[in-house]
């Protein structure tokens, strides 16, 4: 029978986890083993009794978990001290494969089958498993909690005896689903919104939120097969700069979620731009871990730029780890439920099925996944 465990993170900034006690019902329904690491759920205030009584096995070691393991759940990458515990094995996880080619190497090396979550596809038999997208909705609703607790003001419209108060304004550059979330969070609150997309054809869902459209004539842009945005010419990102710049200036609240997928964010704030706002605003990057969408931005870290914060501490989603680890471990519940086998019972290998073809990075001992696999040739041959 086969095996399926999740260990505990052991990234300081990461709370969320890849199995709850419900999930490890189904696992075992499946016909599956449930393992998990002791602690696995505390950050979230789940006990390890918890986990006991839906069924798993709750072990303290390592190394005599990944050692009895068949399928290895996690969010994180397996730390490199682990990977060479897992010979033989099938992590599915977050892998980061664009950006971390030494790593896949070592999976390699190892003979660890890995499976990619970011690299699932985006299409309709595909939604249940789309890890990227539930975690990215999250993301959208923490960057506006958080840009609230730096602002000295409110989002909504207050009229008292006092005087009366103007709703707050807010940007948001980038309409996929972090955008469209932070859109209509930032609306519930009260918050005047108004957000751009290179992709027009978002501009209905956008208005549907209750925003205003930025609308920014760049050309031809459009958007890849799996629905992200095309990366802008240095003339078109210039031209987007140059035409938010005034709604910048009077936002009190910009949010950027400009990724673009395996490749550096484009720049869209300038310093120049950011002079422009009044002292006290405040500037959300979602894209501070991987480059930046603004100008001076720190991955982890709030700065203060010309009287402006900027915040780039990332890891959103594990801000509001419970709910992120519940759609994240119904995820990979989908994923493996999808693969696997009534009658063996275990998680079966087909580099013919599009999902895999797409999610599958190494299977034994090679590259499988043809684009990171010319990405780490073009990384070779630059190197000699």
């Amino acid at each position: 029978m086969a095996k399926i465990v999740c260990l505990k993170e052991k990234g300081n900034r990461e709370r969320r986890c890849g199995l709850l006690p419900v999930n490890v019902k189904s696992y075992i329904l499946l016909g599956a083993d449930v393992i998990v690491e002791a602690g696995l759920g505390e950050s979230i205030f789940i006990t390890d009794e918890e986990y006991t009584n839906a069924g798993a096995t709750v072990l303290s070691n390592r190394a005599e978990i990944l050692a009895q393991a068949d399928v290895i759940l996690s969010v994180d990458k397996l730390p490199v001290e682990d990977v060479a515990h897992a010979k033989g094995k099938t992590v599915i996880s977050f892998l980061d494969p664009f950006n971390s080619h030494d790593y896949v190497d070592l999976l390699c090396q190892h003979q660890v089958t890995s499976l990619s979550v970011e690299m699932i596809p985006r299409s309709t038999r595909c939604q249940k498993m789309d890890a990227l997208s539930s975690q990215a909705s999250l993301a959208g609703y923490v960057m506006v909690t958080k840009a609230i607790a730096e602002l000295s003001s409110i989002l909504p419209m207050m009229m008292t005896a006092a005087g009366t108060i103007k709703p707050a304004k807010v940007f948001i550059i980038g309409a996929g689903v972090a955008g469209l979330q932070a859109i209509a969070t930032a609306k519930r609150l009260g918050a005047a919104v108004t957000a751009f997309d290179t992709r027009s054809v978002v501009a209905e869902q956008v208005r549907s939120l209750g925003a205003k459209f930025l609308d920014i004539d760049l050309g031809e842009t459009g958007q890849t097969a799996q629905g992200y945005a095309q990366a802008l010419n240095e003339s078109q990102i210039a031209k987007q700069q140059a035409a938010q710049a005034q709604c910048i200036a009077q936002s009190d609240i910009v949010i950027t979620t400009a990724q673009l997928f395996g490749r550096k964010p484009p720049v869209l704030i300038n310093h120049d731009t950011i002079k422009l706002m009044k002292a006290g605003s405040v500037i959300v990057d979602m894209a501070a871990e991987s480059g930046g969408n603004v100008a001076g931005s720190v991955s982890g870290e709030t700065t203060i730029i010309e009287g402006v914060k900027v915040i780039g501490t990332g890891n959103w989603p594990s801000e509001v780890a419970l709910n992120a680890s519940q759609m994240y471990a119904n995820n990979l519940l989908n994923l493996v439920s999808e693969f696997w086998g009534k009658d063996t019972k275990c998680f079966s290998i087909d580099l013919d099925d599009d999902i895999q073809k797409s999610a599958v990075i190494t299977h034994q001992g090679n590259i499988t996944n043809k684009t990171i696999s010319d990405l780490r040739t073009q990384a070779m041959e630059q190197a000699s």
